[in-house]
């Protein structure tokens, strides 16, 4: 069986094509899971393990060429980084966790559990993509004969 590897180029449209429903995922849950009577703790930490997973495929595709490894280690800097960060209050900064776009993108308290969430979406990003990736890589175009 011959493997072909994709391109850097090839492997970051794969990823922003698992990256895109990841968002839209998040995004749906945030906005709509309470209406739908989901669980808060479903809401809330669903929500982190995908904004970690997002993050994880977003390193991916900016640091293409880095091992898997090395993105995993990347997003959770970034992750924990955002996290530690909610732990900072200044008027503004707070005002704008107030903003839906700041809730998404920042969060508004700090919680360790968050740190889980964000651990196992990470973990669960990179299987994805290892998967994923692997079908690429043995897809082989059928020969007509």
């Amino acid at each position: 069986m011959h493997h072909v590897m994709p391109s850097r180029g090839a492997k970051s449209i794969v990823r922003a094509g698992l990256c895109l429903p990841v968002v839209i995922c998040g995004l749906a849950l945030r906005l709509l899971g309470p209406g739908l009577g989901l669980p808060a703790f479903v809401v809330k930490y669903g929500g982190s393990l995908l904004w970690a997973a997002m993050v994880f495929f977003l390193v991916a595709i900016a640091a293409s060429r880095s091992t898997r490894r090395s993105v995993v280690m990347v997003a959770a800097v970034i992750a924990v980084g955002v996290e530690l960060f909610r732990l900072v209050h200044t008027p503004w900064l707070d005002s704008f966790r107030l903003t839906m776009a700041g809730a998404l993108l920042l969060g508004r308290i700090f919680s360790p559990w968050d740190i889980l969430a964000y651990a196992i979406g990470i973990a669960l990003g990179a299987l994805l993509d290892n998967l994923v990736l692997a079908m690429v890589r043995s897809a082989r175009p059928h020969s007509a004969s």
